[in-house]
């Protein structure tokens, strides 16, 4: 056979890849294959073969790509030009009404918008770029501003496209120059019970949800592990609508689907609510019938230029909600309870459950709060129960069926002694909560310590709760001072470790040692001391040696410090072995950042003191706070003269009549937008 120069084997590799790409799209985007499975492969075969004899003629949009590359040694950050923001949630008819009453207040029309409603998947949301039609970039929501780079791993999803090409019926569609586009990665039903059954054989654990799978599927630095994962993608929205030549969301789904993009068939579109009630009842009666996983509907406003007027709060679209379906229940069996310790010793009973599928995951456990609970709902070991959960909340137990009682039933007996140290336990009057009041109880040590590496700790990149684990059990770290006294010689030689992964925790670990007044705080994990206390303690106390030499009246100076935190403060530095802790930490060069004070150019709102009052329409309240908190105000809970701004919202309750008659500046909701964005 005569050997094929380069110019034959590019103009068959073009050949072969508009094929492929041809029926790829075929089967994975329109279910509608033109060859058989063989033939497909056959193909696939001849490209994979050619680029081998001719790898410099491989290009980005090459179907060889679905099967993944080389690993990556870590995502880099990808930032959102335009922000991926959440959704609000209604639970009914009536929150549908007061959502659609906002958007008609907001607009201060009597028109009826058109509604687009979709089936709300439960899967992992992504971005992607593209330039000239090619696929350059894809990633993460993450935190809305800034994603994980996973470019390789989304070019391994069948059903998105590497490179724009309009469709036949619509071959005068323009390619534009630079399109963002947003979808829902996804696993079918029958993926990922495929998927759980290898990893049982290969005795892997196995995963609890489709969700929890493409999100791990995509989140694999190796790409060639997600492509061998049955993902899926619909495509749901662009970046900026003002960039697309559409006027609304028909009108932009149409568009997207010539382009080559994947659109769910079930998006439909309302003319009233009346409308998209109906819709709703319909997916939620076939959702057990579909080929993947749904946990609700999103409803949008289509016209765009109404989503403009709209516009957006802090974390979520005006113009756009999710009517999440009802908390899926189930019944099973309580065989048991297990006793937790946390890391302030309380004592959580948890019921352990025979196995229970609820809506595609398998329910092992389930919180039982307190004994009080316990009595309250009157279990017993042996009873067969009604649990629920509703989208990712913790299974809960609804009630024991009493009547399916035989009389084996057992008592559930609440321990006097710590279930891991033996200690006595303890109960104060007018708490529900029973503790181990023993600061040196194992249990509490690991979970204090999981806590101050962790996000509402000192946020220590890398060092999870296994790392804890594991490093506690060897003996490497038995307090938390010992985490700044880890070397790369004790953690290279432990099993799952090296020196690179070694090298990289202690990176993490010494630019954790600048902590904020306020993170460190937090990081301690005092009850009653979250990150609002936190930031109130850090505006009130110039340093750490200030907050370590208050007392309890000095705490209780502090707007928005109870009698609870106050006293828990007030024990916690009290405590001996925590002051020798906190000076150790010091010691081993832990250095507390504190605020530079009345720097009013970057604290616009320095000495201004906020409270609210009633129902925000636009953001919720914890939003509207961090406005304040973010400009250097402050924001309380008490109504008091110092209070220099009163935000009054729907249906304000009696602190709005008493800041009238105190004389406190009244604002509404519109009013203290227009102050913190003059600010």
């Amino acid at each position: 056979m005569k050997a094929m120069n380069a110019q034959d084997a590019e103009k068959l590799l073009n050949d072969l890849r508009a094929q492929i790409t041809r029926h790829a799209h075929q089967y994975y985007v329109l279910d509608d294959p033109l060859i058989s499975d063989g033939e497909y492969d056959q193909l696939f075969r001849e490209l994979l073969d050619l680029e081998e004899q001719f790898p410099d003629l491989v290009t980005p949009d090459s179907p060889s790509l679905r099967v993944g590359g080389e690993p990556l040694a870590a995502f880099a950050e990808a930032e959102h030009a335009v922000p991926m923001l959440s959704l609000d949630n209604v639970f009914n008819a009536q929150e549908l009404k007061d959502f659609e009453e906002k958007i008609q207040r907001y607009l201060q029309a009597t028109t009826q918008p058109t509604y687009l409603a979709e089936p709300k998947l439960d899967g992992l949301a992504v971005e992607l770029i593209y330039e000239n039609g090619l696929l350059v970039q894809g990633s993460t929501r993450g935190n809305g501003l800034v994603g994980e780079n996973i470019t390789a791993q989304l070019r391994t999803v069948q059903s998105i496209p590497l490179r724009l090409i309009a469709q036949e019926e619509q071959e005068d569609v323009a390619i534009p120059e630079k399109l963002v586009v947003r979808g829902e990665v996804f696993l079918p039903r029958k993926g990922f019970l495929q998927l759980n059954e290898q990893r049982a054989e290969q005795g892997k654990a196995l995963f609890a949800n489709p969700r929890n799978a493409a999100a791990g599927s995509l989140r694999q630095l190796d790409p060639k592990v997600t492509a061998s994962r049955p993902l899926r993608f619909y495509v749901y929205g662009v970046g900026d609508t003002e960039a697309i030549p559409c006027a609304d969301l028909k009108e932009l789904f149409s568009w997207l689907g010539h382009l080559g993009f994947p659109v769910n068939p079930l998006i439909t579109f309302c003319s009233s609510l009346t409308e998209v009630e109906a819709r709703y009842q319909h997916l939620q009666a076939i959702r057990h019938e579909l080929e993947y996983e749904i946990d609700g509907m999103v409803i949008k406003v289509a016209d765009f230029a109404l989503q403009q007027r709209l516009g957006n709060t802090t974390r979520a679209p005006r113009w756009a909600t999710a009517w999440k379906f009802p908390a899926i229940q189930a019944t099973t069996i309580m065989t048991g309870v297990d006793f937790q310790v946390g890391r302030t010793g309380a004592i959580t009973p948890v019921a352990i459950l025979e196995p229970v599928a609820v809506e595609g995951v398998i329910v092992r456990r389930a919180t039982l709060h307190n004994q009080d609970e316990i009595e309250r709902k009157g279990l017993m070991i042996g009873d067969t129960v009604l649990i629920q959960r509703a989208g990712d909340v913790i299974p809960e137990i609804v009630k024991p069926i009493t009547e399916q009682r035989n009389g084996e039933e057992q008592p559930i007996p609440f321990p006097s002694q710590c279930p891991v140290c033996t200690s006595p336990l303890q109960r104060l009057a007018g708490e529900a909560v029973t503790r181990c009041i023993n600061l040196r109880c194992p249990a509490q040590q690991l979970q204090r310590m999981i806590y101050f590496v962790g996000k509402a700790g000192l946020d220590i990149d890398g060092f999870g709760k296994r790392n804890v684990e594991q490093l506690m059990e060897v003996g490497l770290i038995r307090e938390i001072p010992d985490i700044f006294r880890l070397r790369k010689e004790e953690l290279a030689v432990l099993d799952g470790w090296g020196e690179k992964s070694a090298e990289k925790l202690l990176l993490a670990i010494d630019k954790a040692k600048h902590p904020t007044l306020s993170r460190f705080i937090g990081a301690l994990g005092i009850r009653y001391v979250g990150e609002m206390t936190s930031d109130l303690l850090t505006r009130h106390f110039s340093s750490l040696d200030a907050l370590l030499a208050a007392e309890k009246e000095d705490l209780l100076a502090v707007e928005g410090i109870g009698e609870q935190a106050a006293m828990s403060l007030t024990e916690y530095f009290a405590n001996s072995e925590n002051r020798k802790m906190i000076q150790t930490l010091l010691e081993l060069g832990l250095t507390i950042e504190t605020a530079v004070q009345g720097n009013t150019e970057n604290n616009p709102l320095e000495g201004a003191i906020f409270l609210f009052t009633g129902t925000l329409t636009q953001m919720s309240r914890n939003e509207a706070k961090q406005l304040v908190k973010d400009r250097g105000g402050r924001v309380v809970s008490g109504l008091s003269k110092k209070v220099t701004h009163l935000v009054a919202g729907e249906k304000a309750g009696s602190k709005l009549k008493k800041a009238q008659e105190m004389g406190v500046t009244v604002v509404d909701e519109q009013e203290f937008l227009e102050i913190v964005e003059r600010e």
